[in-house]
């Protein structure tokens, strides 16, 4: 149950980071100034806005590597098996070359009845 929680909580993080991202305003030029797009950049270019951005972006970022580590901590691993798969394989093998063969043996041919 908890796990569904943590899943879901990871969605939604994932989700508001990546819209977070979207909405920042690049820092290089990038894509955007090679194709005339220098004068939309100064369009929501508030010094506030950016620091907002980047401290969401940072605190998001934090929280979904601590959902996700938190996540792994309550996931159900199931019961631990004392076999390994090694050893039921061995097992089997045994069990199989003790079981008395029903075929007939095979007859040997010596060089003098050919």
């Amino acid at each position: 149950m908890s796990y569904t929680i943590f899943l879901i909580l990871i969605v939604i993080v994932a989700i508001a980071l990546i819209l977070i991202i979207m909405v920042q305003n690049p820092k290089g030029g990038g894509l955007s100034s090679s194709f005339g797009g220098q004068g939309t950049q100064t369009l929501g270019g508030v010094q506030n806005t950016t620091n907002f951005l980047d401290r969401a972006t940072w605190t998001l970022a934090i929280t979904l590597c601590a959902l996700i580590l938190l996540s792994n901590i309550t996931m159900d691993h199931g019961k631990v098996d004392t076999n390994s798969q090694i050893e039921n394989t061995l097992n089997e093998r045994e069990n199989f070359q003790d079981t008395p063969s029903t075929t007939e043996p095979a007859t040997t041919t010596t060089p003098d009845s050919l």
